[in-house]
């Protein structure tokens, strides 16, 4: 298995690694001639059948870097770092998807990760990813994102954010995910609550007091 592992430059956002201009310059035409759907984050979530609070809940889910801190292609074009590092190690396939998902998910130069990629072949295989991202709470999220070539949608793609939270998961329903429908637990003791068709939310206890949510989302 092929792991590359990255961070980002504090003061420039640039890999902490040698860039390599050709796949820079691949990258700059992709993000230019992207389509108005893919160049945008992804379809406000949760989907139409859920109702407004439930679509601000939903949007809550994942714990978010602050706001001054989302990368957004500049102007110029220029890739979110992560689609770069992908491109790097020869992903290309699905660099819009990879763009345009790091991106809605508040991926800056404060966030490090790694990509794990089989030895050869690796644009045309899964591409899984794995992620770091300090949140407004204090504290970090973890993303394991997965995508795959070849798909109906050009690209497919489905993210795991984790973050644990001080409050019981009662609490933590109550202020976050307000509007969400429960459907139950799994088992024993994983509550699940529903955001839509492509995203469930998923809260685990976690020591004496705390909660671990797990939103999980299938990008379409």
């Amino acid at each position: 298995m092929h792991a590359g592992c990255f961070r980002l430059n504090s003061r420039t956002g640039k890999l902490l690694k040698t860039s390599q201009n050709l796949a820079w310059y691949w990258l700059t035409l992709v993000t230019m001639t992207l389509t108005p759907a893919m160049a945008q984050k992804p379809p406000p979530r949760p989907v139409a059948a859920a109702s407004a609070p439930a679509a601000q809940a939903a949007s809550q889910a994942t714990p978010q870097a602050t706001p001054q801190a989302a990368a957004q292609p500049t102007a110029s074009g220029r890739p979110n770092p992560v689609t770069l590092a992908a491109a790097q190690q020869g992903v290309l396939s699905c660099s819009s998807r990879i763009n345009q998902v790091v991106t809605s998910l508040g991926v800056t130069e404060s966030s490090g990760g790694t990509w794990l990629l089989p030895p050869t072949q690796q644009d045309q295989r899964l591409a899984p990813l794995a992620l770091e991202v300090p949140t407004t709470l204090g504290g970090s999220a973890y993303i394991s994102a997965t995508f795959a070539p070849n798909q109906a949608n050009g690209c497919g793609a489905s993210y795991d954010a984790v973050f644990y939270w001080p409050q019981s998961c009662d609490e933590v329903t109550k202020q976050s995910f307000v509007g969400l429908k429960s459907l139950g637990r799994l088992k024993k003791d994983i509550a699940v609550l529903d955001g839509g068709a492509n995203i469930k939310i998923f809260l685990m206890p976690a020591g004496a007091a705390g909660c671990v949510s797990i939103k999980r989302e299938l990008v379409f």
